[in-house]
């Protein structure tokens, strides 16, 4: 037990980030103190994404340093910053307090560094998200709850261990490290030691028996939540967007000359800023885009890890559709800075995302600590209706199991025969986005469709090898978040209306309702492409509509931009192959070589004012996630008929028909 306490400094402030902004901008000018007693929390901002605290452009310096000078650039009232630059470190603030479910969004580190390079010690909220909260704990920012606060604004010295409470014996062990990396550096040294988990033989859902597999040596065979464990990472990845600053912990940790253990199934991708530098607002940054360019490729010279930079400018493709299509097999635990890592669920590999502290430790040493995390289980049945998708299914689990928080945390599995109706690409969506229900992770288990997709990709590889990878559930497997059946005859089209994924509406067939029934929504771009929606099928259902419209002697309207990027250059050959760049190109549609593009405002497909309305087939739609405009939710099938259209509508056979 630690003797440690912390306590409030004297002279030291605390920023309470409230809805009414007019307070938080009296707070930073110094005119107002405020405290717990003083307040509601319900008066406190809720959702505060990690793309309001550090926005893209901000995550072009590596040096944390840096970043902490644009803290929460993207937390914008009026098309105005609410918190100027050094707002955040000039104003002595060393506690931050906001609502509920703080750092939704990316895995970026950043989000947690702007706050800690600015002076905070401690982050305060109702609930966080858990890849934003792990981030804090790698980086020795401390969290606590409202009701904690309110002691410590009491001048009460909390001692250490309740921090730790109710964290696994690992985390705890980090918390009071300082930080993971000052962790790994004392368990090398012997100074502190994992115990085994003691937990006896037991009937494992997916999640946890293959962690169970993962676990060194001395830890037992069987697991459980909550179980502190050190597993082997099986694979993982980073891009340009965060490599330099991975090389940056590990050089200063390890020094120049660091080595890695085992480069072979991790790699680099150079995907998210490729066309950065053809985005109006992202030309000043382009000296600072080329140096995380450099950086990577001298990162991957150095390491060995698997290259995937950009050749004459043109990237191979997204760094998760790579890597399902390349190197991730059934039964891995895949680790990767980015919180999409988790689409690599659907090939029956655990996985999920990480800070950039997180990876360059378990890059460096070949594992990672972890505490064993609650499942939810979703047992598919029945086949999709003619014209709706995948992502509507998830726009449905986002409206219902996410915004009620079911899914928080939790890794999300995915099972049962109508799972099996679904195409490689279309179960790819679904565990695409369960980053954006604040999930843990996802997994899928996998049939021989699943593995002779993967086969076929990979030159030597046949489904005997994969099957013999593949991880089962056990029967009578228990899910702390439940079980829940979904009949996907019974899933409706559904469009997310802008500033978050859960805000689902759906067509009601029964009662001959579509989402054409919401107020007639204009659009000005369409938008088709991203790891979520720039996959073969995905290619597939917009040459659909496309063709469809072409034959009835409709093209895309004329007040519309219609963009289509590719998730690979697999997926792009693949079109070329089946006819669909002629077809796309003499009906409107600007085609786009593959990358990260729009997804994250930097390439074509970006809302220029905030005048402009967005559809897309994206994975989120946070504001200013992909441009100032408002950005609405929608499978390729609704974004490509909505195209036509010139508005908002719902895709239906025979809709273009003369």
């Amino acid at each position: 037990m630690s003797s440690r306490t912390f306590s409030l400094s004297p002279g030291k402030r605390v920023l309470y980030l409230t809805k009414d902004p007019q307070l938080i901008e009296q707070q930073l000018r110094g005119e107002l103190t405020l405290s717990m007693d003083q307040l509601d929390p319900a008066a406190l901002l809720d959702d505060i994404n990690t793309d309001a605290m550090t926005p893209a452009w901000v995550c072009f310096d590596y040096d944390p340093a840096a970043i902490a000078q644009n803290a929460y650039a993207g937390l914008v009232i009026n098309n105005q910053r609410l918190i100027p630059a050094q707002a955040l470190a000039e104003g002595n603030f060393e506690v931050i307090v906001a609502g509920a479910q703080k750092g939704v969004g990316s895995s970026r580190e950043t989000a947690a560094q702007c706050e800690v390079f600015s002076g905070s010690r401690l982050a305060v909220a109702s609930s966080f998200a858990p890849i934003h909260a792990r981030n804090n704990i790698n980086i020795g920012q401390l969290m606590c709850d409202h009701a904690m606060l309110r002691r410590l604004e009491a001048g009460e010295a909390i001692a250490l261990d309740e921090f730790t409470r109710g964290h696994d014996a690992v985390t705890a062990l980090i918390i009071e490290a300082g930080g993971l990396l000052p962790f790994c550096a004392a368990l090398a040294d012997g100074k502190v030691q994992v115990p085994a988990t003691g937990t006896a033989p037991r009937p494992m859902n997916l999640t946890e028996k293959i962690l169970a597999t993962k676990l060194l040596p001395g830890q037992g065979s069987y697991v459980k939540p909550g179980d502190a464990v050190l597993v082997k990472v099986d694979a993982g990845y980073s891009h340009e967007f965060t490599t330099a600053q991975v090389d940056f912990f590990l050089a200063a940790e390890y020094g120049a000359d660091y080595k890695l253990k085992d480069p072979s199934k991790f790699a680099v991708f150079e995907d998210h800023l490729i066309y950065a530098d053809g985005v109006a607002a992202m030309a000043k940054f382009s000296a600072k885009i080329e140096e995380l360019r450099v950086r990577q490729r001298a990162f991957a010279a150095k390491t060995g890890v698997r290259n995937y930079n950009a050749v004459d400018g043109i990237s191979p493709g997204i760094c998760h559709q790579i890597a399902r299509e390349q190197f991730l097999d059934p039964g891995d635990f895949v680790q990767a800075t980015d919180s999409h890592t988790c689409m690599g669920g659907a090939s029956g590999a655990l996985s999920w995302g990480v800070g950039a502290s997180e990876y360059a430790a378990l890059i460096y040493w070949g594992f990672t600590p972890i505490a064993v995390p609650e499942s939810i289980r979703f047992e598919f049945t029945g086949a999709l209706r003619p014209g709706v998708t995948a992502k509507d299914v998830m726009l449905h689990i986002l409206a219902t199991f996410a915004k009620r928080e079911d899914t928080l945390n939790r890794v999300m599995e995915f099972g049962g025969a109508g799972l099996f109706s679904l195409s490689p690409d279309e179960r790819a969506t679904l565990a695409n986005m369960a980053t954006e229900c604040s999930a843990r992770g996802a997994v899928m288990e996998v049939d021989d469709v699943m593995l002779q997709w993967i086969a076929a990709r990979r030159p030597g590889v046949d489904v005997a090898a994969l099957k013999q990878k593949v991880v089962t559930p056990d029967p009578g497997a228990h899910h702390d978040g439940g079980v829940h059946v979904i009949d996907l005859s019974a899933i409706a089209a559904m469009v997310a209306t802008p500033g978050d994924p859960d805000r689902g509406v759906a067509s009601d067939p029964k009662n001959g309702a579509n989402i054409a029934d919401l107020p007639k929504t204009k659009i000005n771009i369409a938008y088709g492409g991203s790891c979520t929606a720039g996959k073969r099928d995905d290619i597939d259902m917009y040459a659909r509509v496309i063709a469809e419209a072409e034959k009835a002697g409709r093209r895309v309207a004329s007040d519309v931009q219609f963009f289509i990027q590719f998730g690979s250059k697999d997926v792009e050959s693949y079109a070329r192959a089946q006819g669909y760049m002629d077809l796309f190109a003499r009906n409107g549609v600007e085609m786009i070589a593959p990358g990260c593009g729009a997804c994250i405002g930097c390439g074509p497909g970006v809302s220029e004012a905030s005048s402009q309305v967005s559809v897309s087939a994206i994975n989120r739609n946070y504001k200013g996630r992909s441009g100032p405009g408002a950005l609405y939710l929608a499978s390729p099938l609704t974004v490509a008929a909505s195209a036509i259209a010139g508005e908002i509508v719902e895709y239906h056979d025979g809709m273009f028909k003369k």
